[in-house]
């Protein structure tokens, strides 16, 4: 079981930087309030669906000066990439709800009769989901307005093989941009023939996942803020069975995020000259 944190817990961290690409990991943390943590099943307390140990993995995005903010709650207390008016962000897929009721892997996250209402929904939105989306929403107007565009960088990452939501065995890196939507098509291309350009890592650009909430809200290329998701396949990082951090396998992929992101800026910096 993580180490959950039985405290009162902030919404979010955030950390403003000179840079204008705000990073956001709204899956990373493991911490549950007390008064939730008591309702659930030991699965549920296991928080299993957790991005696990990803900042750690991009740790080299502080050479950047990126803006960065992190949930500080679990996404079993609620989801800060689902959408509050609960829309199936995959048709004809189970998408995990805005308050998670069920582990990826249809496990029970509450005893019985412990699931949360439509009241506690509310608060619990207005308490977690809604000030992370404003300090985005704030952000993002910052760094749009210092620079002449921002760029919102959504990291997560999940399991290889989730049988219950998606068939068969995930690429390692799945880039999503709300099919073209989020993000200006250069910023794709950037993105892309860097994938394309090395043989480590598997990619795909809008597959299963083509971006969740964070991604189609905040992504408005039409007024110069761009968002980007990048789900990366844990089998790349960690021990799937154990849970455990490989340290050869991470070392490897995070030199192909490196150069992602390295994309990402030189892409930024080309925009900025051009203005």
């Amino acid at each position: 079981m993580p180490n959950n944190a039985l405290l009162k817990i902030e919404p979010f961290r955030f950390e403003q930087g000179r840079f204008p690409v705000l990073v956001s990991f709204p899956h990373s943390s493991t911490a549950l309030p007390p008064e939730i943590h008591a309702r659930m099943t030991a699965s549920g307390r296991a928080v299993p669906d957790t991005d696990w140990f990803l900042p750690r993995l991009y740790a080299f995005r502080d050479t950047f000066g990126f803006s960065e903010i992190e949930a500080q709650y679990s996404r079993y207390v609620i989801d800060p990439n689902r959408s509050t008016d609960g829309e199936n962000l995959y048709p004809g897929r189970p998408t995990p709800l805005l308050c998670p009721v069920q582990c990826f892997d249809g496990s029970a996250i509450y005893k019985p009769g412990e699931a949360p209402g439509a009241e506690e929904i509310k608060t619990r939105a207005a308490t977690y989901w809604k000030p992370y989306h404003a300090q985005i929403q704030q952000e993002l107007h910052r760094l749009h307005q210092q620079h002449g565009l921002a760029v919102l960088l959504d990291l997560h990452s999940i399991r290889s093989q989730v049988p219950r939501l998606f068939d068969g065995t995930l690429p390692d890196i799945n880039v999503g941009t709300n099919r073209d939507a989020s993000c200006a098509p250069s910023l794709t291309a950037a993105i892309m023939d860097t994938l394309n350009a090395q043989s480590v890592c598997s990619h795909v650009l809008n597959g299963r996942f083509v971006g969740g909430y964070i991604t189609r809200t905040h992504g408005k290329p039409d007024t110069g803020i761009h968002a980007v998701q990048i789900e990366l396949s844990q089998v790349r990082y960690l021990n799937e069975n154990t849970g455990q951090w490989d340290e050869g396998k991470a070392r490897e992929t995070q030199v192909v995020l490196r150069q992602i992101i390295k994309a990402v800026v030189d892409w930024v910096k080309a925009r900025m000259n051009e203005q």
